[in-house]
């Protein structure tokens, strides 16, 4: 039950992040500003989203995950309700950063991550997959919904009814949400990981903290690539912007099987090989954009980039859980989602200043799978260490208090 809360919690707390991305042409319209520029409100939602992971992470280690929800109710409102106000792009963008990121939909990500790590130990994997997933089921919902709105309605009545739904919504779930963890525990897993204080991949925690940070940067600036710009991209085709959305909602739904496969993945081969596992297919997907740019073609790659990507995120929070103090699973995991998130940001708006500056997205596409590389190579290097360490032998199940 706490899982199935969970689940309606994410999918509403995410509801900004896909909102600005399909209002971005009419923002952009109304405005009259640069692609970048149009951009940036996504780019500063993102990182608001990741410090105010860490943040809240920090908060519900403390006092329980309630708190920060009902904090995230009220602001994600009043978010929606000033950017639906602003008179320039600016307002527009720090509603999105302080509002809608920071202090509205930060404390449904990292937060409940690390906190549905904390009830699970045997499927601890597919618990927070499916936790996950719910940031991908509010991209296969909220895009046509918005969409739809937005070419009715406009985008400032859309905000505004996004406010008043997200106020009411959020707020009667994180009631619900009031009781505290067990006492943490932890498995050691076929990967060999064991999560005692100590090093973790023969590193100090402060260095391995470091190189997941930037895997988590690398691999979003890639993932950002698609989601941020896929509905610009198919107007600038001649396709149109709803066309986009379809294929922002297909993406993303494909992304939430992909979390679940991951996690049933994760609970047999580890974090550290689903996180190498699922940086090499996307990088695989992002090079499909290049050659293919038919609408059906376009459709399909979607599809993919979905079904490939969507375990990566998850993966660092198993990643923590087995190599880390279970006590410290809010801060760690809420530092690498803020990475990640700050991932995003940067991804988004480097890519609609790549376009500004080329009048193309191929070479945005070029730089995302730049970025990706790097993910790989940092995810290859810390399974090489932790093999050193743990060398293959016989799985080991014992549970550890």
């Amino acid at each position: 039950m706490r899982l199935v809360v969970t689940l309606g919690l994410m999918m509403i707390g995410a509801s900004g992040m896909y909102a600005v991305v399909v209002a971005l042409p009419a923002v952009q319209a109304e405005f009259g500003v640069a692609r970048a520029d149009a951009s940036m409100p996504y780019t500063l939602l993102m990182i608001g989203f990741g410090v105010g992971g860490m943040l809240m992470g920090r908060l519900a280690d403390r006092f329980g995950v309630m708190i920060p929800l009902l904090i995230g109710a009220f602001s994600l409102s009043l978010g929606f309700i000033v950017a639906g106000m602003a008179t320039n792009i600016w307002t527009f963008g720090l509603a999105h950063g302080l509002l809608i990121g920071l202090g509205g939909a930060s404390p449904t990500f990292a937060p409940l991550i690390a906190d549905t790590s904390l009830w699970f130990v045997r499927r601890r994997g597919i618990a927070v997959a499916v936790c996950a997933s719910g940031i991908y089921l509010s991209g296969a919902v909220w895009p046509p919904i918005v969409q739809h709105f937005v070419a009715t309605a406009g985008w400032r009545q859309t905000y505004f009814g996004l406010g008043l739904f997200c106020f009411v919504s959020m707020t009667a779930l994180a009631v619900l949400m009031r009781r505290r963890p067990p006492l943490a525990s932890f498995v050691v897993t076929k990967s060999g990981a064991t999560a005692p204080p100590g090093k973790p991949f023969g590193l100090s925690p402060l260095q391995a903290q470091v190189l997941l940070c930037i895997a988590g940067v690398a691999c979003c600036v890639a993932m950002a690539m698609p989601q941020v710009h896929i509905v610009a991209y198919c107007g600038d085709l001649g396709y149109g912007t709803a066309r986009g959305a379809e294929m922002l909602s297909v993406m993303l739904a494909f992304g939430i099987a992909s979390r679940l496969i991951s996690g049933a993945i994760c609970d047999r081969i580890g974090g550290l090989r689903t996180l190498l596992l699922g940086s090499a297919l996307q990088g695989l997907a992002l090079l499909l954009f290049l050659p293919f740019d038919g609408l059906v073609s376009l459709y399909v790659i979607s599809a993919l980039f979905g079904l490939f990507q969507g375990g990566i995120v998850p993966s660092y929070a198993i990643i923590v859980r087995e190599h880390f103090p279970p006590g410290e699973a809010g801060t760690r995991v809420g530092a690498i989602i803020m990475c990640t998130m700050f991932g995003m940001a940067l991804g988004g708006w480097m890519s609609g200043k790549v376009f500004d500056l080329t009048g193309s997205y191929n070479a945005a596409f070029i730089n995302g799978v730049a970025w990706n590389l790097l993910n790989f190579a940092i995810a290859f290097s810390l399974l090489r260490r932790a093999r050193r360490i743990h060398p293959a032998g016989a799985t080991r199940t014992a549970l550890v208090a």
